[in-house]
């Protein structure tokens, strides 16, 4: 802390004096810097927030569209008694992002559930990230390349 010889009253507070640290404000009141990761982050570059099922069709699984600014889809529902319901890997809010070895990330609705559809192995496996769409897609989501090589090898 400053000597209180340091100590400015404020209508005398200069930026050089906040620069230098003799300001108005006690040590004690200054702010903590730094990030803080909120509790409910998720690494959406880290391969542990991620699940697969390989599920026979009609999964019984109910998609919806994100919200425009991210795009993709995510589990809306799982019908009671479906194929996914009894395997219990997908849970509501999980966010679709390959179909096989297809990355379906970002996709609109349409070319997403397309690419269950077109599917022609006797089981899908569906990837998801485990997480919200801005953490998939938002400014700390995965990068295109990392997304790409994930699905690629899943």
């Amino acid at each position: 802390a400053p000597p209180a010889s340091a100590q400015l009253d404020s209508a005398r507070e200069t930026p050089i004096d906040r620069w230098m640290g003799w300001n108005v404000k006690a040590a004690e009141e200054a702010q903590e810097v730094g990030s803080q990761t909120p509790k409910d982050f998720k690494d959406s570059m880290d391969e542990v927030n991620y699940i697969s099922a390989t599920i026979a069709k009609p999964m019984g699984i109910v998609f919806e569209e994100n919200d425009e600014e991210f795009g993709g889809i995510f589990v809306l529902s799982l019908s009671e008694g479906g194929v996914a319901e009894v395997d219990a890997t997908i849970k509501p809010g999980d966010q679709l992002v390959g179909v096989n070895t297809v990355k379906v990330a970002s996709m609109v609705f349409d070319d997403a559930l397309g690419a269950i559809v077109e599917a022609e192995t006797e089981k899908t496996k569906l990837t998801f990230f485990r997480g919200s769409e801005k953490q998939l897609y938002g400014p700390t989501g995965a990068s295109v390349a990392w997304l790409d090589e994930f699905i690629s090898k899943a």
